[in-house]
């Protein structure tokens, strides 16, 4: 019984796989990792999403397999080892993109293939997938694909609404607030207003996860 619960999905250990970094051990707001990414590819919400989607299926898959073949990778080409893996996940993935979401892709340009190198994925690699099991490694890469997706699509949402007036490409604010005098916020779209909204969200999750520890 014991072993059936450690491999379940909704054991208490890999619950905490997967929502600790939503909030606790978020690899943005706690681990500051993966902040370049997170500038570069959030003017507009789809190639956010896209992006945050990338990421979290390369790094969970990332995960299975370096775990799945740890024991035998020799301790000193392991690096390399987890590159080659990775750099597979990632061709495919800018194939998949480019196959069925060309114009996403193109947004995307060299972000995609930077995903190598992403200090996320490389993070969990070397932390988490070359000492535990396949099944914990793949819930912890998508627990951290998770953590690093919602930062990507807030700012991907707040950025395209108030800086183009839309979400996904498509309109959202009125016309009539425009002839009143409203106007989209350039500022908003440009990499420097990017890194001051990470840093409000690092602020308000910090604060709130300080106040909690302090009720408990």
């Amino acid at each position: 019984m014991e072993t059936k619960e450690k491999s379940s999905l909704f054991s208490p250990k890999n619950i905490k796989l997967l929502t600790n970094p939503l909030n606790l051990e978020n690899p943005i707001t706690v681990q500051v990792l993966g902040i370049c990414s997170a500038l570069a590819v959030t003017a507009k919400l789809k190639p956010a999403f896209v992006m945050a989607l990338s990421v979290t299926i390369v790094t969970a898959f990332a995960n299975l397999v370096i775990s799945a073949i740890r024991n035998g990778i020799p301790s000193r080409i392991r690096i390399i080892v987890q590159l080659t893996v990775v750099a597979t996940l990632v061709i495919l993935v800018d194939q998949l993109l480019k196959a069925y979401v060309y114009d996403v892709s193109k947004q995307l340009s060299v972000f995609v293939g930077l995903i190598i190198t992403n200090c996320i994925l490389m993070g969990r690699l070397e932390a988490f997938a070359m000492s535990n099991k396949p099944w914990d490694s793949f819930i912890d890469g998508i627990g951290n694909g998770l953590g690093y997706s919602w930062i990507l699509i807030v700012l991907g949402f707040v950025r395209e609404l108030f800086g183009s007036g839309t979400l996904w490409g498509y309109p959202v604010i009125p016309q009539s607030f425009y002839e009143f005098g409203y106007k989209n916020n350039g500022l908003i779209i440009l990499p420097p207003m990017a890194l001051i909204l990470v840093g409000l969200i690092i602020w308000i999750q910090r604060s709130r996860t300080r106040s909690l520890i302090d009720k408990s």
